[in-house]
């Protein structure tokens, strides 16, 4: 098997049968791709979807059911179940262009250094796109853009996991993602793909190519203030669990650097732009906080 497709989910049942759909329209050949799909507890119809699909188009398509929630539990369950030589993570939300597993797998064959490659993601707005976005946030709604070209991404950029592809014998050297990292039920912690790509970088490259594009569908209920800043927060959250941030100075800094915030939004309340911009910070840097003193010792 060359490629299996891991699609990894959670009460999604008909978003999931759509991100199916679109793999297996794959100018790909049908012998050597299957798809995986991680049902990550879900309580909806999401067992009985993926066996129907598998009852029309047979055993290229997978169901397992990983009862410990979490997201990164979820894919590290992918990458076990895979036989593929290459597994290529689809969110349950994504749709994959036609082309997209030939690219990826073109990518791979330049450079047998080469262990991790990422895609193209554009946005499929449910609603229309909010214009108080800043833009260096748009990447929270899983947005990249990264090149025109096929090129070596280089530190810190990474790809997003909703189309994110590795070599699957870089789990035979590197430990798999986070478990104390990445979405559990209601949370929004993350970081989990970021960690990992930086211990792989230590052995292997990482490559971004424009035409192996998804499209990543943002439902309207993410397009609104309270959840971007929810999202702020959590990120502070999990950049600090990332670090392993603990003690004293870690707290004085997210604390004094909150403080500087509060004070330039309140400066800043009749500038709208450049006030949303300080209640991110706020927002961020209280998060760090929760990730120090809550989740801390979790790592």
């Amino acid at each position: 098997m060359k490629v299996t497709v891991a699609i990894c989910t959670h009460n999604r049942a008909k978003d999931t049968a759509e991100a199916i759909g679109s793999v297996l329209v794959q100018d790909f050949d049908k012998k050597e791709l299957e798809i995986v799909v991680v049902d990550n507890g879900s309580t909806d119809n999401t067992a009985e979807t993926v066996n129907g699909l598998r009852q029309l188009h047979g055993a290229r398509i997978r169901y397992v059911h990983e009862p410990k929630l979490g997201l990164s539990t979820a894919r590290n369950r992918a990458i076990r179940e895979a036989k593929g030589d290459l597994i290529l993570f689809l969110d349950d939300d994504a749709l994959a262009g036609s082309q997209w597993a030939r690219h990826i797998v073109d990518v791979f064959a330049r450079d047998p250094a080469i262990g991790c490659v990422g895609g193209k993601i554009d946005p499929l707005w449910e609603d229309e796109e909010p214009g108080w976005i800043p833009a260096e946030h748009r990447s929270v709604f899983t947005i990249l853009d990264y090149s025109d070209v096929v090129v070596e991404m280089t530190a810190p950029a990474i790809p997003y996991g909703a189309n994110v592809a590795f070599r699957s014998s870089v789990f035979e050297e590197i430990e798999p993602f986070r478990e104390d990292l990445g979405r559990v039920g209601r949370n929004l912690l993350s970081s989990e793909e970021s960690e990992l790509i930086a211990r792989l970088r230590d052995k292997y490259k990482v490559y971004y190519t424009p035409y192996a594009s998804v499209r990543h569908k943002i439902a309207k209920e993410r397009t609104t203030r309270k959840w971007f800043l929810k999202r702020m927060f959590w990120q502070g959250v999990s950049d600090a669990v990332k670090r392993r941030d603990a003690g004293a100075t870690a707290v004085l800094k997210h604390t004094v650097r909150m403080v500087q915030a509060i004070g330039t939004s309140l400066l800043s309340i009749f500038q709208y732009k450049r006030f949303i911009r300080q209640i991110v910070k706020v927002c961020y840097r209280n998060g760090a906080l929760v990730g120090i003193l809550r989740y801390g010792g979790r790592s």
